[in-house]
């Protein structure tokens, strides 16, 4: 079965392997992705995210003079992997500078941004149908709603997507659609774009927002619900993180929605209920105005949630 369609690029990786930030403290760290409700351990020189019952390794922290964004790393099917790279040259990416891949593995090159990405052959990490959200089915003979007294703590059971800054969201179209296979989900004119793998995705696997330079904007993690999602914000709050945005839903995704702030001006997002893409669907991109593409509903959006602190 061809995963193609007319006009686009041969191969395209499948999924978000695991991201790498770097952050002043891993103290701060520690706590913040704790309280978040992920599964957090020492590794190397940083720490590990994991969701509970997982092995696998959704993100790596270590400590750096600032918060950024160190590298990203994509998984591809072993059998595509050479022409991937192939294809991945022939689209301009530029090598990775000497000394700054953190492993041997896979291929190291930098998008028009100049982040630095990496591809490998590695397992499907994302899902291959929607994820189920029995945080919001009624159960017949039973109580839908548990009392306060027995809520638990949230956890997220994956990492769905990860938003990036870019100087040029075109240009970030362009080589991410044409290098490395991702198919553009929707857009809100040169404002905000969401990208989407043609091997079953949720509506966006990485996306990109105007600034006028590179930064880590947010990772997404997929959670049981808007239950879950409304939960989760409680949680950070009690904790003594306050700022954030949401609860609310999205237009473009679809998604239930809560952002928390972390301690470097960027965010982690509780996520429920997104749009899913099935392998061989054809999607209908569209380019929404600004007006229309945000949010249905939820709180106005704080002036913080747009600021680029890297710019």
């Amino acid at each position: 079965m061809s995963w193609n369609q007319a006009g686009e690029s041969r191969y395209g990786v499948h999924s978000v392997d695991h991201f790498t930030l770097e952050v002043p403290s891993l103290n701060d760290a520690r706590r913040f992705f704790e309280t978040f409700g992920l599964d957090v351990s020492s590794a190397g020189r940083g720490l590990a995210l994991k969701a509970f019952g997982n092995p696998h390794v959704w993100s790596r922290v270590e400590e750096g003079p600032r918060k950024c964004l160190a590298y990203l790393s994509f998984n591809c099917w072993a059998d595509e992997y050479e022409d991937l790279v192939a294809q991945i040259q022939a689209h301009g990416a530029r090598p990775a500078p000497a000394g700054s891949c953190a492993d041997g593995n896979g291929y190291w090159f930098l998008d028009p941004d100049g982040n630095l990405l990496q591809v490998k052959a590695g397992p499907k990490t994302t899902p291959t149908a929607a994820s189920p959200q029995s945080g919001t089915a009624r159960r017949a003979g039973q109580r839908a709603v548990l009392s306060r007294g027995e809520n638990t703590g949230v956890r997220p059971r994956r990492l769905s997507h990860i938003l990036l800054f870019s100087a040029d969201i075109n240009r970030s179209i362009a080589f991410y659609r044409d290098a490395l296979g991702l198919r553009l989900s929707d857009r809100s004119r040169d404002v905000v774009a969401f990208m989407h793998g043609r091997h079953g995705s949720d509506h966006h696997l990485v996306a990109f927002a105007a600034s006028s330079a590179k930064g880590w904007h947010h990772s997404a993690w997929d959670v049981d619900g808007v239950d879950e999602v409304g939960k989760g914000a409680e949680q950070m709050r009690k904790a003594g993180y306050t700022e954030g945005w949401g609860l609310g839903r999205h237009v473009l995704g679809s998604n239930y929605f809560y952002y928390v702030r972390d301690p470097w001006g960027s965010f982690a997002e509780y996520s429920a209920d997104i749009d899913f893409v099935p392998t061989g669907t054809p999607w209908p991109a569209g380019d929404y105005a600004v007006e229309d593409s945000l949010y249905l509903w939820g709180p106005d959006t704080p002036a913080y949630f747009i600021h680029n602190s890297e710019a």
